[in-house]
C-alpha cells in the first residue's frame, strides 16, 4: 500500500513538473545548452588571446626616433603600428586592445651617452585586453636590455657570462589538466546552479504552488500515508534535478567538439570517467537541494513568497564554492561535509585530473542524505499539521 501510494504520487507530480513549460525551458537551457555554451565562450576567449599573440603586433609612439630599439623589435618579427593620437582615451574606454609603448625623443642620444632612457608602457588595468599584453611588452623590453648589456660587456672585453652568477630553470609540476582547470574552473559552478534552478520551480510548485491553488488540502484528505505523499512529491522533484545533473554532466562531451582553441582542446580532458564522477557527486546533492527547497516552500502561502524565501538557498549555494577562491591554504577536511562546497571542491579536483577515492565520494553523499532526511521529516510534520487544520 505504501509503495503503491508513493509511486502514484511520484508519477502524478513528475507529469505535472514536466508539463510546466518553465521547467522544460530550464531543463533545456541549464543542462543541455549551458555546457557547450560555456565551453564555447571560454574557447573563444582563449582563441582570441592566441590569435593576438600569433599576430605579434606592437603599438608604439616615437619609435622613429629610436632606430636601435626599432631594429631590435623588427628582428623579433614584430609588426610595428603607430598609436592613434588619442590612445589614452581609447585605452580608458577599452576601445584599444593593446598597450602602447611610448619612447621619448631623447632615447637614442641617452643610449649613446650611456644614460638610462625612460620608456613608458601605457595601459589601463580596467582594460583586460590591453592589460593581457603588458607582460609580453615588458618581456620584449627586458630582452632589449639584455642584448644592449651583452654588447657593452663584449666591447669592453668582459664575458657576458660574468653577469650571470646563477642559472634558473623553471619546472612546472601541474599536468595539462590542471593548467586547463585554471580556465575551466567555473564549470562546476554552472553545473551546481543548473541543478539548483532546475529543481527550484518543481519544488515550489508542488508545495507552495499547490497551497496557493487550493489543491494541497484535498490531496491530504486522501487515506494515503503522509510519508507516501512526502516521498512521492520529493521523488518527483529530485528526479527533475537529477535529470538536469545527468544532462549537464554529459553535455560537456559533445561541447568539446566546439572548442576553437587547439591548446585548450588538447589540455581539457573530459570523458566518460569524468562525467561519471560528476554524476556520483551531483545526484545526492540534487536530492538534498530538492528536499531543502520543499521544506522552505511548504511554510509559504503563495508561490511568490516561496520564491522570495528560496533566494536565500540560491545565495548560499552560489557563495559556498567561492570559499575555494578566497582560501589560499587549499581545501580543508571539513569542506567535504558541506553540501555544494564539497561537490564544487571535488568536481574541481576531477577537472584537474587528481584522483578521488571512495571516501571522498561517500562523505558528500552522507552529508546530502542527512540534509535530505531532516528536510523530509520536517515536510511530513508540516503536512500533518496542514491536514489537521
Amino acid at each position: 500500500m505504501m509503495a503503491r501510494s508513493m509511486w502514484a504520487v511520484f508519477c502524478k507530480e513528475l507529469v505535472d513538473a514536466l508539463r510546466d513549460r518553465r521547467t522544460l525551458l530550464t531543463v533545456f537551457l541549464s543542462s543541455v545548452a549551458m555546457g557547450p555554451l560555456v565551453l564555447v565562450l571560454i574557447s573563444t576567449l582563449v582563441s582570441d588571446i592566441e590569435k593576438r599573440a600569433d599576430a605579434r603586433e606592437l603599438t608604439a609612439v616615437g619609435l622613429d626616433q629610436a632606430p636601435t630599439l626599432r631594429n631590435y623589435l623588427l628582428r623579433q618579427t614584430y609588426t610595428l603600428q603607430v598609436a592613434p593620437p588619442d590612445y589614452e582615451k581609447l585605452l580608458r574606454e577599452s576601445k584599444l586592445g593593446d598597450p602602447v609603448l611610448v619612447v621619448p625623443a631623447s632615447f637614442e642620444n641617452d643610449l649613446a651617452r650611456g644614460e638610462v632612457p625612460v620608456v613608458e608602457i601605457v595601459t589601463s588595468s580596467a582594460n583586460q585586453r590591453a592589460q593581457s599584453g603588458v607582460g609580453r611588452l615588458s618581456g620584449l623590453m627586458a630582452g632589449f636590455n639584455r642584448e644592449q648589456g651583452t654588447l657593452r660587456l663584449a666591447v669592453r672585453g668582459v664575458s657576458p657570462g660574468a653577469m650571470e652568477v646563477v642559472e634558473v630553470d623553471e619546472r612546472d609540476l601541474a599536468n595539462p589538466a590542471s593548467r586547463a582547470a585554471q580556465l575551466t574552473g567555473m564549470l562546476p559552478f554552472f553545473v551546481l546552479m543548473a541543478v539548483l534552478y532546475g529543481a527550484l520551480n518543481a519544488a515550489l510548485d508542488t508545495t507552495a504552488g499547490e497551497r496557493e491553488r487550493g489543491s494541497l488540502e484535498p490531496l491530504l484528505m486522501n487515506p494515503a500515508p503522509r510519508l507516501a505523499l512526502v516521498v512521492g512529491k520529493w521523488g518527483a522533484v529530485a528526479a527533475v534535478g537529477m535529470l538536469i545533473a545527468v544532462l549537464s554532466s554529459f553535455s560537456f562531451l559533445p561541447g568539446q567538439w566546439l572548442l576553437k582553441s587547439e591548446t585548450l582542446a588538447a589540455m581539457f580532458q573530459y570523458g566518460l570517467t569524468e562525467a561519471t564522477a560528476f554524476l556520483a557527486l551531483l545526484l545526492p546533492l540534487a536530492g538534498a537541494l530538492s528536499a531543502l527547497l520543499m521544506a522552505i516552500a511548504i511554510r509559504c502561502k503563495s508561490f511568490k513568497e516561496a520564491q522570495a524565501n528560496a533566494t536565500v538557498v540560491v545565495l548560499v549555494v552560489s557563495l559556498l564554492p567561492m570559499m575555494t577562491l578566497f582560501n589560499q591554504d587549499g581545501e580543508k577536511p571539513w569542506h567535504l561535509w558541506v553540501p555544494a562546497l564539497a561537490q564544487s571542491t571535488l568536481m574541481a579536483r576531477v577537472l584537474k585530473g587528481e584522483p578521488i577515492n571512495a571516501w571522498d565520494l561517500a562523505v558528500p553523499a552522507i552529508g546530502s542524505v542527512l540534509l535530505a532526511g531532516a528536510c523530509l521529516v520536517f515536510l511530513a510534520r508540516q503536512f500533518a499539521k496542514a491536514a489537521v487544520r
